[in-house]
């Protein structure tokens, strides 16, 4: 699990010091990304727009190691302001409306979160010479609809629900960034990630969680067979990190992070259930409007340009990703 102590050094020698803005970095992936930084004694600015005092930022007491500036990724002038106070070197553009079911109900939201802000950060990477890097957290959302097949980063953006088009835009500009500007940027496309920390339970793995942690049945809003792969968000820190250790050999680039846990619904709650010894109560709304049915992500191209693979699986985390729910709820009911 993890970083070889040799790579860590390495990433400390090539980081330590340095000024790296994370956007959306009080969020789930940012925490944990946020955490893994801290570690390289790198000096770690975060964008936020909530406090959630059980989260597994506030948890960890990341907060106390970070400098957090309430902000907002749509506007362009506080953001630029901060990369040009804090001296900013690299960014990780986290940022987003995250949620598809959101990006159904509020399109216009979501293309504003995720298209303008994404213009936003590439602007002040623009304007600000010190930035020396980029980072972009796009989404398997982005390809849209495929005819079977795991995706690949060859495959043509064209997403056709809210929220896969936010995706596809974002991800387009980006690139149009680094054609047009020589703006060094790469992108991230992941597939469903999880792990401790995820207090979205619209999603499917923290959904399972909080069923059976209070004994309530998990509503499905498809019709069970939507196929994903599921990613431990472990993983995706160790693809972040390898990518900024290794930016010459990434600009200017898109990596798709797959999963060997490639499942629909119904199969993960199996072998949810299976792993934990718990049954799993749940309602097929089948109500997902226009989503895609079927995704899968080929990412032998990050393997092989940058030695990355998942070295996490459901059935061996699971139980550590449920303990962490367990004290989430535990010290919820304290204060409810």
């Amino acid at each position: 699990m993890g970083f070889t102590q040799s790579a860590v050094e390495d990433m400390e020698i090539k980081l330590k010091n340095k000024n790296i803005l994370v956007t959306g970095g009080t969020g789930f992936i940012g925490s944990h990304l946020i955490e893994e930084l801290i570690k390289n004694q790198v000096n770690v600015y975060t964008t936020f727009q909530e406090v959630i005092p059980y989260s597994y930022f506030f948890s960890q007491n990341l907060d106390t190691k970070t400098v957090m500036i309430d902000a907002d990724v749509s506007d362009f002038d506080k953001m630029f302001d901060i990369v040009t106070k804090f001296k900013i070197d690299y960014v990780f553009h986290l940022a987003a409306q995250s949620l598809v079911e959101v990006a159904y109900h509020n399109p216009k939201k979501t293309f504003s979160s995720n298209i303008l802000g994404t213009i936003n950060i590439l602007e002040c990477a623009r304007l600000y010479p010190k930035i020396k890097g980029v980072i972009i957290a796009s989404s398997d959302k982005a390809y849209g609809k495929l005819n079977g097949g795991q995706y690949k980063e060859s495959d043509p953006l064209r997403g056709d629900h809210p929220y896969e088009v936010s995706k596809s835009c974002a991800d387009l500009i980006a690139h149009s960034y680094y054609k047009t500007y020589g703006l060094p940027v790469v992108t991230t496309r992941f597939g469903n990630v999880y792990g401790e920390g995820d207090l979205n339970f619209c999603r499917l793995i923290p959904g399972i969680m909080r069923a059976i942690i209070r004994d309530e049945t998990l509503e499905i809003r498809s019709n069970g067979k939507y196929v994903r792969d599921y990613l431990y968000v472990k993983d995706v820190v160790n693809g972040y990190l390898l990518i900024l250790k290794n930016l010459d050999n990434a600009v200017g680039e898109a990596f798709n992070f797959g999963s060997k846990d490639n499942l629909s619904v119904i199969d993960l709650i199996s072998l949810v259930e299976d792993v934990l010894n718990k049954k799993i109560k749940y309602k097929i709304l089948n109500t997902a409007k226009n989503e895609i049915p079927y995704q899968s992500l080929d990412f032998s191209k990050i393997k092989n340009r940058l030695s990355w693979k998942p070295n996490h699986s459901i059935s061996r985390i699971i139980k550590l990703v449920y303990k962490w729910y367990q004290q989430y709820f535990t010290e919820l009911q304290k204060f409810a």
